[in-house]
């Protein structure tokens, strides 16, 4: 079984500063790609930042600049530094990660986060 765990959502106001965590764990061989999505109020969930197995990332123009997602392979766990916030950051944000499960390059699957809430008002 393979979970993904978040934390670090909250309520903060605008200019300031949130750390996400999402934490994999249970029968994992590798994990490949992770990422950050959210979906604000109303809207379609969307992607904020990916990032390689290998380090090399990638931003939603939305938030280049302000946003940071790192990994800690050793600890199978990505991390979105959130900074500058604005109101319109305002959504749930979702965890993702690309799991291969076993020996076999078939077992390859994405799994999800159940989200947690971030919300930018003063």
């Amino acid at each position: 079984q393979v979970q993904l765990v978040e934390s670090g959502g909250g309520l903060v106001q605008p200019g300031g500063s949130l750390r996400l965590s999402c934490a994999a764990s249970g029968s994992i061989f590798s994990i490949n790609d992770m990422g950050w999505y959210r979906q604000p109020p109303g809207k379609e969930r969307e992607l904020v930042a990916t990032i390689t197995s290998g380090g090399s990332t990638n931003y939603a123009d939305s938030v280049k600049g302000r946003f940071t997602i790192s990994r800690d392979n050793a600890k199978n766990t990505v991390f979105l530094q959130m900074n500058s916030l604005k109101p319109e950051d305002t959504a749930a944000y979702y965890c993702n990660a690309n799991i291969r499960r076993g020996l076999s390059r078939l077992s390859v699957r994405d799994y999800w986060g159940q989200g947690t809430q971030v919300t930018v008002s003063s």
